[in-house]
């Protein structure tokens, strides 16, 4: 059985000697990035994340790695983010949270630090704030209708969601020039006190995702429609939003 890192320091080594040894030269940079950058690592549950960064005439050649990328899987090592410096800078209007996300919290492995002079237009991330919220309502509705009101599956709900509402409201504290915390409560209670939605309702959601609530299935339906209330009234917020 592949051994999993405690630490993803451990692994720098290889990861570096693999990818060199596919693309030697035409490799720009690794980045790990994510809760392996942070102290929120937690070795078999966390997944190790990688931003490589390729030439654009080594982009080409995926099919290179897949060998090397299917061993580092058995390792709890995600699949990577392969990129060129041309598609990171080209995608910084369209996708400003993950990148803004990437940047808070990052650790160079190898070559070049593509991250940071990166720079974020307030308008662009605003924009992207208001579709994702808009889009995860969307979601949440259509995930609530197909549970059909089983609560055993309106927590599942609540557990795969609230991973993307936390990279939001990193956006979210960005534009309000609020200086963004790396633990997920820190970033609710931020969020909640900038724009006046009720903490309470995603500390519990965050319990829910953690495995630590101990919320009767009684009362999951009710935490469920103030957790939808309060994304709601966030994106009315966000859609009146001047920057």
């Amino acid at each position: 059985m592949a051994k999993i890192p405690e630490n993803p320091a451990e692994i720098f080594p290889e990861i570096i000697n693999d990818y060199k040894n596919i693309f030697g030269n035409e490799l720009v940079s690794i980045i790990l990035y994510g809760s392996g950058a942070g102290s929120h690592y937690i070795p078999g549950k966390s997944d190790i994340n990688f931003l490589i960064i390729l030439s654009e005439n080594a982009i080409g050649n995926l099919n290179n790695a897949i060998g090397a990328v299917a061993r580092w899987r058995k390792r709890q090592t995600a699949i990577p983010l392969f990129m060129t410096k041309a598609e990171v800078c080209s995608s910084l209007d369209s996708y400003p949270i993950e990148f803004l996300t990437m940047k808070k919290q990052y650790v160079l492995v190898y070559g070049e630090d593509i991250l940071e002079g990166l720079s974020f237009e307030p308008s662009r991330v605003r924009l992207q704030c208001e579709r994702e919220l808009k889009g995860k309502i969307l979601l949440l509705r259509r995930g609530l209708l197909k549970t059909g009101g089983q609560a055993k599956y309106v927590r599942e709900l609540i557990k795969a969601s609230l991973t993307a509402f936390v990279s939001i409201f990193k956006g979210l504290l960005y534009l309000k020039g609020i200086d963004i915390p790396h633990s997920r409560r820190d970033v609710i209670r931020s969020v909640a006190e900038a724009y006046s939605i009720d903490q309470d309702v995603f500390l519990k959601c965050a319990d829910i995702k953690e495995g630590i609530d101990r919320i009767p299935l009684s009362e999951i339906q009710p935490v469920f429609a103030a957790y939808l209330h309060e994304v709601e009234k966030l994106a009315t917020c966000v859609d009146s939003m001047s920057v």
